[in-house]
């Protein structure tokens, strides 16, 4: 078993100053998707998942996801090479919880986005221009989900 390079109180003070709101990715989207005339709620703690923004009008929600919190399998997710165990369980258990969240919202008749970090970051991200455009055009379709992920793969609706 390798060791952490860091002791176990660095590291619990490392992992309690990652924010689960107010990230980059998600203070871009809303800051694009706001000068765009769309608006929306945060956080919504009555919802399942306590999604990141709310379109009550649109009875939608946007998830922005970490590619290494909600194990996305692009460029940005790496395995970490230390206790490997732990993390194998932990994103495991945030993907499980992430379906959970989505099939609840589904049952209550809320549609669902996903829009993962690799579109916003890395060498697969897409134009926020482009992002809005996919967002904007899913807000009023029928379809139930999208997902927006980096150019490698484009969206499915």
């Amino acid at each position: 078993m390798t060791s952490d390079i860091v002791s176990p109180e660095q590291r619990s003070r490392i992992m309690a100053s990652i924010r689960y709101k107010d990230t980059k990715p998600e203070l871009t989207i809303r800051s694009a998707l706001h000068r765009n005339g769309i608006r929306f709620r945060l956080h919504h703690k009555d919802l399942p998942g306590r999604p990141d923004l709310v379109f009550p009008r649109y009875r939608a929600v946007l998830f922005v996801n970490g590619c290494f919190w909600h194990g996305h399998e692009c460029h940005l997710f790496k395995w970490p090479k230390t206790k490997k165990k732990f993390w194998v369980d932990k994103i495991e258990r945030n993907r499980i919880r992430d379906q959970k969240h989505n099939f609840d919202l589904f049952q209550e008749g809320w549609r669902v986005a996903i829009l993962w970090q690799c579109a916003l970051k890395g060498k697969t991200r897409l134009e926020i221009s482009e992002i809005v455009e996919i967002f904007m055009n899913w807000l009023i379709s029928d379809s139930n989900k999208v997902v927006i992920k980096g150019d490698e793969t484009r969206p499915t609706i």
